[in-house]
């Protein structure tokens, strides 16, 4: 019951996400969807230490009601992968 409310609430863009801004790589992530505000604040943590354990840096994070087209959105992921930069989401092949 408690996903179709979610599901409802995302469609209509009262769902509650986490938006994480890192400056390195310059990306904006969004993880959700939750029913409630406090749900998203607890889970919050999690995905901060997943990009730090890639090596993001300069991480800021915020609760809000939205309705995210992307997931994750970079400013500078493309570019630096088309100069075959390394960046903290790639991983070598092995």
């Amino acid at each position: 019951m408690q996903e179709i409310l979610t599901s409802l609430l995302n469609v209509v863009g009262l769902a509650w996400w986490v938006e994480v801004k890192t400056e390195t790589p310059r990306c904006t992530y969004y993880f959700g969807p939750f029913p409630k505000a406090n749900l998203a604040e607890i889970s919050k943590a999690g995905y901060v230490a997943d990009l730090e354990q890639e090596g993001a840096q300069g991480i800021a994070v915020s609760v809000k009601r939205c309705k995210p087209a992307k997931l994750t959105v970079s400013d500078d992921l493309g570019e630096k992968l088309s100069q075959g930069v390394p960046t903290a989401l790639t991983r070598p092949v092995v």
